[in-house]
């Protein structure tokens, strides 16, 4: 099927927090965020080499908020329900429309970090992806030096399938290895890992 044509919500809550796809505007929020957290997100992040200015952020956000519309990319923001403060971004990436696999992505603002909102976030994503998006396989990749990234991946369920060795560069350039965190569709409609 088209991706083009599949209809979901672009919004979702969870207990504490408000989901939805980047809007114009956000920008400035973004911004703010990312220079709280500069020298966390530049360690993982290969989008943090440099700090952006407001109007980068907001440039990158219309972007993703196309991305999102042409179901190339669906970027989602994260927001406290009871202060509407940005805490963070999500989403779904390297979207496999035909096999129903898709990557989730992370990162969160360093005043919001260590209260499971992270834990939260990418545990409604599976569900919102389950539900909406026929979700087969979903999959969290990341450092093994990122012990905060395997924290979330293991606390929201997932399960380590593999170690990627020195099979990409970190922002520093160096050659890393890459944890490869799986949650599946199982047989009888649940999802975890069969083996």
């Amino acid at each position: 099927m088209n991706p083009l044509l599949i209809d979901f919500p672009n919004a979702f809550e969870t207990e504490r927090l408000l989901i939805r796809s980047p809007l114009s505007g956000d920008g400035l929020m973004v911004n703010e965020a990312i220079v709280e957290s500069y020298e966390e997100l530049r360690q993982w992040m290969p989008w943090a080499h440099t700090l952006p200015s407001v109007s980068d952020s907001e440039s990158n956000v219309r972007q993703a908020s196309a991305e999102f519309l042409l179901r190339k990319n669906l970027r989602l923001h994260l927001f406290l329900k009871s202060s509407g403060q940005f805490v963070g971004s999500s989403g779904l990436h390297n979207l496999n429309w035909e096999a129903g696999c898709f990557e989730i992505g992370y990162w969160l603002r360093t005043s919001a970090v260590g209260q499971g909102l992270m834990t939260e976030a990418v545990q409604g994503i599976v569900d919102w992806a389950a539900h909406h998006l026929d979700a087969k396989r979903l999959e969290i990749r990341c450092d093994p030096r990122n012990h905060r990234s395997q924290h979330v991946a293991e606390q929201a369920g997932f399960h380590r399938e593999a170690v990627l060795h020195q099979n990409t560069r970190d922002p520093q350039g160096l050659l890393r290895d890459t944890l490869i965190y799986v949650m599946l569709r199982l047989p009888n409609g649940t999802w975890g890992y069969p083996y």
